[in-house]
């Protein structure tokens, strides 16, 4: 059970890097491996949430590679890497496109 000294000391010990980082941005990298999980995205959104009113400026960059291979898959159309980096021509740039404005996109900002 988490009583209100230890949230006293948790508090105290984290002002200074609240103090730190208000009003400076800060680039979260969201992968869309993450994304997969409910809870974690939860989780995740509470925490932006969290700085943002600590007075943090977030900016999220997110992926979104698994549900782009899943579209990739329903098309018929291989995904390519190369050293571990997504090869984007442009068949795949429009199903990529797709996934992520009309669907990661639309799903964080909801």
């Amino acid at each position: 059970m988490i009583t209100n000294l230890d949230r006293v000391q948790v508090l105290s010990e984290a002002l200074p890097y609240i103090q730190q980082f208000a009003g400076r941005v800060m680039v979260i990298k969201y992968g869309g491996a993450a994304m997969k999980d409910p809870s974690l995205s939860q989780k995740v959104m509470r925490d932006i949430v969290l700085l943002a009113s600590m007075g943090v400026n977030p900016v999220v960059v997110h992926g979104g590679g698994p549900e782009i291979n899943i579209w990739l898959e329903k098309l018929g159309i291989e995904p390519q890497f190369l050293d571990g980096l997504r090869v984007t021509d442009s068949a795949t740039m429009e199903v990529v496109e797709m996934v992520l404005v009309g669907r990661v996109n639309k799903k964080l900002s909801n």
